[in-house]
């Protein structure tokens, strides 16, 4: 292998297998999917050795792609349970997984995702290094946060989130300008306070050369951390998630100089209206880079809809220049997700996907809906419900409540517009009420 990662062999000239992999899955030519990775707009996040990947690409010209939250916690260990819903949300389409867990043999689990799962596999090594080393925060080194690096390097994931712009300047900055939910990353919150503690740099600022060398090695893509995301609407576009951001456009540079891939992570909590300003300012200040975004949440008083809250502001995000959409559940601020409430969250990213990718005319996105209507227009009920983004629940539904005649629903029966439309326009009458 005459490269070191898939950026340097796309600016090297040199056609990956991944490559013409995702050039087929898109529908681009390689030469345009080439130049836009050369310029780090596009990447392709897969480490070396994760050997069954189904590779994909992230980048705002490419279809929307959706990322999925899963892992053990304290509270709810069991590993097998979490793995199903990994094989669930493959199968439902999610192309990344990302592993959050936080407690117990997280290494076990890790090696396990990337042995077994064809997804994108994603991680936060702040988290595992508080739980690997298991002594006290503040008696972590900076050489001990590194070396979960490249653990996490070595056992296979494709990307990893490191909260590298949080630093002493971003801290003033915090500091100086009070926020409403303060910090709600946990990776954040971890390196906030072991700064905090210590006085000493953030390690993976200050050691970020390093990080990149190992990056390099593995061909892992950075997810550059938003530690200073927004929690609440309130805190929507402040003083310390754009300090952070330029500090993350900065990385983001010093990163294509050794032709590390990168994207970059997003709010958060925000309004509506901020969302599309918020979106160009990233690619503005990060030159391009690709976006991954947590929703955005729309508002902040519906704990056990939050899927639908994210939805809304995925679609318009992605509208606007997101690459990849974070999931979120119904269970969101409450509890870990149950098999039921990951499959929502994943049901309503999808659909916030898709919707963005119609807006911003990805080439045959629209397609998909046309071949509903038609369905629709001709009430073939069957192709309908193999068209549906979830055909079990369509299924259900209907059975539910079955029609009279099957022709029509139980809402409107002989009053459908569709069918009495087809009959005046075949030269058929129209008889509402059985005459």
């Amino acid at each position: 292998m005459n490269y070191t990662t898939q950026m340097n062999a796309a600016r090297k000239g040199i056609v990956t297998k991944e490559m013409e992999i995702v050039a087929n899955k898109e529908n681009m030519e390689i030469s345009k999917l080439m130049k836009l990775m050369s310029e780090g707009k596009i990447i392709i996040p897969c480490n070396k050795l994760h050997k069954n990947i189904e590779p994909n690409g992230l980048g705002s010209m490419l279809k929307t792609k959706i990322n999925v939250n899963l892992g053990v916690s304290r509270d709810f260990k069991d590993m097998d349970m979490e793995i199903e819903k990994v094989n669930n949300a493959v199968k439902m389409g999610a192309e990344s997984i990302m592993d959050l867990s936080s407690y117990g043999d997280t290494r076990k689990f890790r090696k396990r995702l990337t042995s077994e799962c064809p997804a994108m596999i994603g991680t936060v090594p702040i988290y595992d290094a508080v739980v690997y080393y298991h002594k006290a925060l503040m008696k972590i080194t900076a050489k001990e946060w590194l070396d979960i690096v490249r653990m996490h390097a070595e056992d296979g994931v494709d990307f990893m989130t490191i909260h590298c712009g949080i630093n002493k300047e971003t801290v003033k900055k915090f500091k100086k300008n009070k926020r409403l939910t303060n910090i709600v990353s946990r990776g954040g919150s971890i390196i906030f306070a072991w700064m905090e503690m210590t006085g000493e740099e953030n390690p993976f600022y200050e050691y970020y050369d390093e990080v990149l060398d190992i990056c390099r090695e593995y061909d892992i893509t950075m997810s550059l951390g938003d530690a200073c995301r927004p929690g609440s609407i309130a805190d929507g576009t402040d003083a310390s998630q754009i300090e952070e951001l330029i500090t993350l456009g900065e990385l983001t540079k010093r990163a294509w100089e050794k032709d590390v891939q990168v994207m970059i992570e997003g709010p958060g909590h925000m309004p509506i209206n901020q969302i599309a300003a918020n979106m160009e300012i990233q690619k503005t200040l990060c030159y391009g880079a690709p976006f991954y975004v947590l929703g955005p949440i729309v508002t902040d008083v519906a704990p056990g809809y939050d899927h639908i809250t994210s939805a809304i502001g995925g679609a318009i995000a992605a509208t606007y220049g997101a690459s990849f959409l974070c999931y979120v559940t119904p269970a969101e601020h409450l509890r870990l997700p149950n098999l039921d409430d990951v499959k929502e969250g994943i049901i309503a990213t999808k659909i916030a996907a898709h919707a963005a990718d119609i807006a911003k005319g990805i080439d045959g996105a629209g397609n998909w809906d046309n071949e509903m209507s038609l369905a629709r227009k001709e009430l073939d009920w069957e192709k309908m419900f193999e068209l549906c983004i979830d055909p079990q629940k369509a299924r259900r539904y209907r059975e539910e409540a079955k029609p009279e005649k099957e022709d029509t629903c139980s809402m409107c029966g002989n009053f459908c517009a569709l069918k009495n439309t087809n009959r005046i326009l075949d030269g058929k009458i129209v008889s509402i009420f059985d005459e």
